[in-house]
């Protein structure tokens, strides 16, 4: 039986995500659509941290043209996403219950709670930034228990060391983000929401830490008790240290919005301790990453060029100098005041090497169509 890919033959735009066909030519716009990534809206997760972080420390203009930029790359690739689904559904929803990729789709969700919070505090704009947040609730629902059910009741299994990988801690990236953002808004609107969006960042926040264990144990697990080659060592294993980041910085928001909310402020000691434990966790991730990096690219050599699974690098980077400011404002840690405009000058070299990487394969793209 023809599948429902082949009987749809318009070609429509896509993003830059195709492996390069064997005969050496260039990929098409219907190449890079089918191949799409799950996970490319790590584009708009690491742009939206970049723009925060910018905005934490005084530089206004990058975060709001980072800003404007992010609201376009969002759409975008909204538009990309349907049209995969529409023209490659199989693929599309394959995807979804694929251990390796699945996992991925939780960019959707981080990346619309980043948006929202891009909102709230750059544009003062709460009404868009609820909205988006109730889109991020509805998605977070919709692919939690899609994607964790799937797993779970497949009939057959890849091994342990071929399927999971950092990019599993998207789940926990996603649950925090909505922490993040349901605190932001908490600390915005009055009764008669103010103590239950407080509730459902700190219910977050604490599935989040539970969720990190869980998975952690078993990536851990995989990094020590299986063989690992580079091309194994992909850049969502930054993730590792992100999810941890993201979770200081939602406990650091917590902490702050304790005096709203007489529940927060009875959990103070435990959400101080849990919050530079988790800092303190990430913190220790970013000595072990760089130097598997080093191995990776000096050691054995592995090829460096675009791949949209960067954005999972640039990302935690952003966050960790976003978490670092908010804990230091949170908890007066004032003598780590140095490190938040390093690791932001870091990201935002790192964020401009790979859009502009992404530009260059998106010109190579469209020459390929226009040669046609």
């Amino acid at each position: 039986m023809e599948s429902l890919d082949a009987e749809r033959r318009i070609p429509l735009p896509a993003g830059p995500q195709a492996p390069e066909p064997a005969n050496g030519a260039p990929p098409t716009w219907r190449d890079a659509l089918r191949e799409l990534s799950p996970a490319y809206f790590g584009l708009v997760m690491a742009t939206g941290i970049v723009s925060l972080a910018s905005d934490m420390m005084g530089h206004t203009r990058i975060a709001q043209a980072l800003f404007v930029l992010n609201i376009v790359q969002y759409v975008a690739l909204w538009a990309a996403y349907l049209l995969r689904m529409w023209q490659f559904p199989r693929r599309f929803f394959g995807d979804m219950t694929d251990h390796a990729k699945g996992p991925g789709y939780f960019t959707l969700v981080a990346a619309t709670c980043i948006l929202a919070s891009q909102f709230i505090l750059l544009h003062d704009d709460v009404s868009i930034g609820l909205a988006m947040w109730v889109l991020a609730v509805a998605l977070w629902f919709a692919l939690t228990y899609t994607i964790f059910m799937a797993f779970t009741v497949k009939a057959e299994k890849p091994p342990l060391d071929r399927s999971i990988s950092g990019a599993w801690l998207l789940a926990v990236v996603s649950t925090q983000a909505l922490a993040v953002s349901s605190a932001l808004l908490a600390a915005r609107i009055g009764q008669p929401f103010r103590l239950e969006l407080n509730l459902v960042a700190l219910s977050m926040w604490l599935w989040g830490g539970m969720l990190y264990i869980w998975m952690m144990s078993l990536i851990f697990y995989r990094y020590t008790f299986f063989p690992f080659s580079p091309g194994d060592l992909s850049p969502p294993y930054w993730i590792n240290m992100g999810a941890m980041a993201i979770s200081t910085l939602a406990g650091s928001l917590l902490i702050l919005n304790a005096p709203q909310a007489p529940y927060l402020v009875s959990l103070m000691p435990f959400l101080k301790g849990f919050t530079v434990l988790y800092w303190a966790t990430g913190t220790w991730w970013i000595p072990m990453l760089i130097g598997l990096g080093i191995w990776r690219y000096a050691v054995r050599r592995f090829p460096l060029r675009y791949d949209p699974l960067y954005w999972g690098a640039i990302f935690p980077l952003g966050m960790y100098a976003a978490c670092t400011w908010q804990m230091n404002r949170a908890m007066g840690f004032d003598f780590l005041g140095f490190l938040p405009p390093v690791f932001l000058f870091i990201a935002l070299a790192g964020w401009l090497l790979a859009f502009s990487a992404m530009i260059r394969r998106l010109l190579r793209l469209a020459g390929a169509k226009a040669g046609r």
